[in-house]
């Protein structure tokens, strides 16, 4: 499917009605809102500070598992792994009850090739709802996407961890009944769920909407340290869509990513390896000067200026928009001109900002061509493994 966008704003325009049918299944929603409502126990039944670490301990772990796991790992490759520490972690990843392994992965890479156009899963442009859980409980994406993961779903173990998913949660949950009673049931398996699972879904509605951008890339993804504190470093997003691949999220030194910093003890381990990171020089491409600006509002600031300002080349330069070095010469070049007479300077105005829009939409298409690339599987950066590479020896 093609993207559309709105002429307004250069943002994908939402989808039809018929394309985002159906949403909820409320009917299977049920045990998920009772896990929401299982935490009001507490206030009934004797809650201790053991409940609580196993609360924190559980959301810790079980976040790096969706994290390091179910996203960096399975979904994008940026590390290799063996066969065993691969199982365990799917094993892991399914006890954050977010589904099995393929499926998430499966839907994850989706996401990344049709990102804020016709075909992502959970673009905010269908509202926080569907982007944040409706999409989740809505049967449009109930089935795994083998076809997207056709490089984990060749090991049987996987498929197995991924089919029987639900074994590990509940297996979870029994054992912290039999470690705190009620209380370890409520708050240390059901209110970490909860917490976890509003945790990583802010990276799929809030990453979208909230925070700044780093890089020029084709979609809405933002860096939110917020985000990145509460899902262990995943809220770096707009980094993360510039280079996919890359093991690190958090790219500055400032950039907490608990993820990353776990995921290195474990290649000195011997655990992990391989982790892939960008080349520096990919760090200073693509860059925006100012983290609120969008190169899809760069193109459709200046196709509106060509639409609308005419020959009044003088009220579009003082505009204020973030112009590069190309557009910058441009205007120099249009003041220091002299035009003969009245005439000369209207067909002065109209030739200069004839040629400042093209300079413009050149620059801005230069800036994104590397993104542009990416949408056709060739990325010019740390790019996704190829299906075809070994994942484990």
């Amino acid at each position: 499917m093609t993207a559309t966008s709105s002429e307004s704003t250069g943002i994908p325009a939402p989808r039809t009605t018929e394309d985002a049918a159906p949403r909820t299944a409320w009917f299977q929603a049920v045990p998920f809102f009772l896990v929401h409502a299982a935490p009001l126990a507490a206030l009934v039944v004797t809650v201790t500070w053991t409940d609580w670490v196993l609360c924190g301990v559980l959301y810790a772990v079980r976040m790096f598992a969706i994290t390091g796991g179910y996203h960096r790992y399975f979904s994008h490759r940026s590390y290799k792994t063996g066969r065993v520490p691969q199982f365990l972690m799917a094993v892991v990843g399914t006890t954050a009850v977010q589904k099995g392994p393929l499926w998430w992965a499966g839907h994850h890479r989706i996401h990344h090739r049709f990102t804020d156009v016709d075909g992502d899963v959970h673009s905010p442009r269908d509202g926080f709802w569907w982007s944040h859980v409706g999409w989740i409980l809505s049967t449009k994406y109930k089935a795994t996407d083998v076809d997207s993961i056709k490089d984990f779903a060749a090991f049987p173990e996987l498929r197995l961890v991924d089919r029987f998913h639900l074994v590990g949660p509940l297996a979870l949950a029994a054992a912290c009944f039999l470690i705190g009673g009620w209380g370890g049931l409520v708050i240390g398996f059901c209110l970490s769920t909860v917490l976890l699972w509003h945790a990583t879904f802010f990276v799929n509605s809030l990453a979208h909407v909230l925070g700044r951008r780093r890089y020029a890339t084709p979609d809405t993804s933002r860096n939110s340290l917020f985000i990145a504190l509460v899902t262990g470093g995943e809220g770096w997003h707009n980094n993360h869509h510039y280079l996919p691949a890359s093991v690190r999220q958090g790219l500055a030194w400032w950039e907490f990513d608990p993820t990353w910093y776990t995921l290195r003890a474990l290649a000195a381990l011997g655990i992990v390896r391989d982790l892939r990171l960008p080349p520096a020089r990919l760090l200073e491409q693509a860059r925006v000067r100012d983290g609120a600006f969008d190169i899809g509002m760069f193109r459709a600031y200046w196709e509106r200026a060509a639409r609308l300002a005419g020959d009044r080349i003088a009220d579009l330069s003082a505009r204020p928009v973030a112009v590069s070095v190309e557009v910058a010469d441009a205007l120099a070049d249009t003041a220091t001109a002299a035009p003969a007479d009245a005439a000369d300077a209207v067909a002065l105005e109209r030739s200069a900002l004839t040629g400042l829009i093209a300079r413009a939409l050149e620059s801005a298409d230069q800036l994104a061509v590397s993104t542009r690339r990416s949408r056709k599987g060739a990325t010019p950066v740390v790019r996704d493994a190829d299906p075809a590479d070994p994942v484990v020896e």
